[in-house]
């Protein structure tokens, strides 16, 4: 089934070439700045990923966008619409997703959908039409009349986005939609927002899970209110020069405290493994496996690795903690 928009929509929708438009957009809460003057745009269609660590104003930024929260500064447009003046609006073509789900417990699928269709003033034909597309699309056909308190959370992860979908927004905001979810669960998931994506809806994600976010087509990073780095990933890779050295060790946690502070060496841990970055220097400049056998470590094995988005993110954040003192 196709997704389409309905015609009045389509008339009353001004103009406009990105989804979002973001010109030195500020929000501060008293002397603290949570988002201190950042600009971007996400283009029609795309998977923009928006990357940073906790408190770094992801959060904060989307609900500027979403017409929730007054910017103290700059401007933004959602959507051709002015987030400011127009957030009713703005709170009618977009969907929103969170990683709480915004589910009812108490409510059964059915009644899930039927409430958020009743929120967006669906007709009950046009209610039928998305009830019988999204329960195809999350696979939830059968599962009806189930309390949403007893589906598994990637269940009901698939619930929430169909509820979030139910009104066929132009454009999904998605909050770390996949956290505390299982791998599997998290692939099926992003299936499903490559097919949206491949309909037209443009798709604003952040999430901790680099895997992810080199899916998608544009990033942007964050940290403490301001952007750090933004472009498609195989740009942000490219902004690292650095030579980053993967280690196998005997014991992760007192390799990292063996290293932490000898200078010139950046630890942290990737997966199972140990990542060091070394700077400029070649691997053979580094004798990483005599430090730690000083502190009683032994190393199995080390090799020179391309750098990842985790490591490009360390990285940046690494940086801007020591410009900023």
């Amino acid at each position: 089934m196709a997704l389409g928009f309905n015609r009045r929509r389509q008339e009353e929708a001004p103009a406009y070439e990105d989804a979002v438009l973001v010109r030195g957009l500020r929000k501060d809460f008293g002397d603290f700045a949570a988002v201190d003057g950042i600009d971007f745009s996400v283009r029609r269609g795309e998977i923009f990923g928006f990357l940073g660590p906790n408190g770094s104003g992801k959060t904060t930024t989307i609900r500027m966008l979403c017409g929730v929260i007054d910017p103290t500064g700059g401007s933004a447009e959602v959507l051709g619409y002015d987030v400011a003046r127009d957030s009713e609006r703005v709170k009618q073509r977009i969907g929103y997703m969170s990683q709480k789900f915004s589910l009812f417990e108490e409510l059964t699928v059915d009644e899930n959908l039927r409430f958020y269709a009743g929120i967006y003033g669906l007709s009950d034909e046009k209610f039928a039409e998305r009830r019988a597309y999204v329960l195809k699309m999350a696979d939830l056909e059968g599962r009806e009349g189930e309390f949403t308190k007893n589906l598994s959370v990637g269940w009901k992860q698939r619930l929430a986005l169909g509820c979030a979908t139910i009104h066929e927004p132009e454009l999904l905001f998605l909050d770390e939609p996949t956290s505390g979810v299982d791998p599997i669960a998290r692939r099926q998931f992003w299936e499903l927002l490559y097919d949206l994506a491949s309909r037209g809806v443009t798709l604003f994600v952040t999430t901790h899970y680099m895997d992810e976010a080199a899916h998608c087509h544009r990033l942007a990073f964050m940290y403490e209110g301001r952007l750090i780095a933004e472009g498609a990933p195989a740009e942000v890779r490219a902004l690292m020069k650095d030579t980053i050295l993967e280690l196998s060790v005997s014991d992760v946690d007192a390799a990292l405290s063996a290293l932490e502070d000898v200078p010139g060496v950046e630890p942290y841990l990737n997966g199972a493994l140990l990542h060091v970055n070394v700077g400029l220097r070649a691997e053979r400049e580094v004798d990483l496996p005599a430090l730690l056998a000083a502190a009683g470590v032994r190393t199995e094995s080390v090799t020179q690795v391309e750098p990842s988005l985790e490591d490009v993110f360390v990285h940046l954040v690494s940086a801007e903690r020591a410009a900023r003192g």
